[in-house]
């Protein structure tokens, strides 16, 4: 398997059981936990390289053990997903997948996908992914790969922006999206669309796995 990162973040949210998924946490040079995330990894047999929160969900015995790096962080204005984003970008990694950000509760789950338009000027690459799905942020125009019949939703949170679409289903021109739900639930005609925007913008493309209709 080709490995397209170099640094996969796990939150404290849904575990992912896709086996084309758990691969990545075996294969990937580097794995940082929120401290949520740590001993569910731990118990599964996936050792992390980094362990990065306020610490306040990992049992003392993970925490003062020398298993891996542990990064503490008392800040409060952002989460632990932000933190440990913040400590790969410091550790210069440029390709980022984030795993276990979605799922189980759904405020959790909404501030995450919003907070991926965030995260795009610190790395080449940063995709959310969970059983179901990617999600992918962008700012300017851009070409995805897909599979014809692929459902893909777009969730736009500059709605002041104009947003154009070529390979979808249900073609759209000019449009701004005031509300999250207004472009949801498209779907691919081949293998690829592209999704184009005057200026800057910032959205994020969800494409779900063809099985997953």
């Amino acid at each position: 398997m080709n490995i397209d990162f170099d640094c996969v973040i796990v939150a404290n949210g849904l575990f992912p059981s896709r086996e084309e998924i758990l691969i990545y946490l075996s294969e990937v040079p580097a794995l940082v936990a929120c401290d949520g995330a740590a001993e569910s990894l731990l118990s599964r047999g996936f050792k992390p390289t980094a362990i990065v929160g306020d610490l306040d969900s990992l049992p003392e015995e993970i925490r003062y053990s020398s298993v891996c790096e542990v990064r503490y962080s008392e800040e409060q204005m952002t989460n632990d997903l932000t933190k440990a984003v913040h400590f790969a970008h410091e550790k210069g990694y440029k390709r980022i997948l984030i795993l276990g950000a979605t799922g189980l509760r759904e405020d959790h789950t909404l501030g995450n996908i919003s907070l991926l338009t965030s995260y795009i000027d610190l790395f080449e690459q940063v995709e959310m992914m969970s059983d179901f799905g990617v999600f992918i942020p962008m700012k300017t125009s851009r070409t995805f790969k897909s599979q014809k019949g692929q459902q893909i939703s777009i969730f736009c949170i500059t709605p002041q922006v104009e947003v154009t679409t070529t390979g979808l289903r249900w073609e759209v021109t000019n449009r701004r999206f005031e509300s999250w739900w207004q472009g949801t639930l498209n779907e691919a005609i081949g293998t690829e669309f592209t999704i184009s925007v005057e200026g800057e913008a910032l959205l994020v493309i969800y494409k779900a796995f063809v099985d997953c209709k």
